[in-house]
């Protein structure tokens, strides 16, 4: 069984707008995880969208796809549709990124 905190999610990811077009869906939002928190809280997540991220502030750790990763302000990040996945804030910081999720 999976956890979460609703009201935290709804804190830390905001969608700005949500829009479907012929063939395609977009979402695109702001995320701001703070210190010592991790998405999800258990486990791994995933969505049938391709994911696109562009950190603003702070330091994510975490895996993707089976791999380890670290990503900055300033860096970008991709993940395939259906990838598992999970992130968290180790530093003192919130971390702030933008993502897209495009369904296609």
């Amino acid at each position: 069984m999976k956890k979460q905190k609703p009201q935290v999610t709804n804190d830390i990811v905001q969608n700005l707008f949500h829009d479907q077009y012929p063939g395609a869906e977009v979402k695109f939002g702001y995320v701001s995880i703070p210190p010592g928190e991790r998405l999800p809280s258990e486990g791994t997540t995933f969505h049938e969208e391709q994911e696109y991220s562009f950190i603003t502030k702070g330091t994510l750790k975490g895996v993707s796809g089976g791999e380890l990763y670290e990503i900055s302000a300033g860096e970008a990040s991709f993940i395939p549709a259906g990838e598992a996945h999970w992130c968290v804030n180790e530093g003192d910081e919130p971390v702030e990124l933008i993502f897209a999720l495009v369904k296609a």
